[in-house]
């Protein structure tokens, strides 16, 4: 039984983490449409706002939960403003664009801070369960992905800004004709889905630790749980990620990582082969 609990709950920490790693490119890419490929780049800046600033002696939470996502926020701000905004429309500019951007940033993070993994241990320490012992800290991001979720469907779905905003992505012409500044609010979700990605950047550093080449290691999983949601960008990008996480994670335990890896992979394929259009392309149509 305890075994059960125990696999379990690494099995849930493997689905948050991918929707956390994923959710800020499911906001960028999924709504508007924008490849950018130093997403991994951004969550890896994350992690070193939070590290560098707890490391300095400011409280663990607000480095975490503050620092790192208006630092990437700010971070993409201008990203959106001097870069992205010149190139709207036009998407291999955009791809080299962002790909640039993201070898810039390894090597400037490279040069500045070396190549040394940085890390701050887990809080709160472990929880026993009979002969298992599993880190209180797995639980605490598991409930960061869930709030995290939650709030973005809730804000897009039932607030008169959030709903400004998806008027905005998904027909800006006739939003633009009823009055709304769709410049503005383009930026306004550029920047929220880079804050998300340097909060999961954060939240994800006391267990993987910070170095500058991370990003490599998250953004083709989030690429790939993003594109398999299909066109519904948040309920898609969930879906996926529970999919993909529950998978790769299954395929550890009863093998290992590496096989764990393959298997994620190996199920995107055949998912994309059976759902060209991904998931909420056939299914969850009228889903957020």
């Amino acid at each position: 039984m305890d075994h059960a609990l125990v696999v379990g709950l690494h099995l849930l920490h493997a689905m948050a983490s991918l929707a956390l790693i994923s959710v800020g490119l499911a906001v960028i890419f999924g709504m508007l449409r924008v490849i950018n490929f130093a997403h991994g780049e951004f969550l890896m800046v994350g992690g070193y706002a939070f590290v560098l600033s707890a490391g300095a002696g400011l409280n663990l939470w607000i480095a975490m939960l503050v620092v790192a996502p208006a630092a990437v926020g700010a971070l993409g701000f201008l990203v959106e403003r001097f870069v992205i905004r010149h190139l709207h429309g036009d998407i291999i500019a955009t791809i080299l664009a962002t790909w640039g951007l993201s070898l810039f940033l390894i090597g400037l993070a490279a040069t500045v801070l070396g190549y040394h993994q940085q890390g701050v241990a887990p809080p709160f320490g472990t929880v026993q369960f009979s002969s298992y012992s599993i880190g209180i800290y797995t639980f605490f991001v598991i409930l960061v992905a869930i709030v995290t979720v939650v709030s973005l469907f809730v804000w897009l779905r039932w607030s008169r800004s959030g709903l400004l905003a998806r008027g905005a992505m998904q027909n800006p012409g006739l939003a633009a004709t009823l009055g709304a500044d769709t410049k503005r609010l383009r930026t306004a979700m550029f920047v929220l889905g880079s804050a998300l990605s340097g909060l999961a950047g954060a939240v994800l550093a006391p267990l993987a630790g910070v170095l500058p080449e991370i990003g490599a290691t998250y953004v083709v999983k989030a690429f790939i749980t993003v594109i398999s949601g299909g066109a519904t960008a948040l309920t898609g990008t969930t879906l996926a990620a529970a999919l993909f996480g529950f998978t790769s994670q299954a395929a550890a335990f009863l093998s290992r990582p590496v096989v764990g890896e393959v298997a994620l992979l190996v199920v995107a394929i055949v998912l994309l082969r059976l759902l060209p259009t991904g998931i909420t392309g056939r299914y969850f149509r009228k889903a957020l």
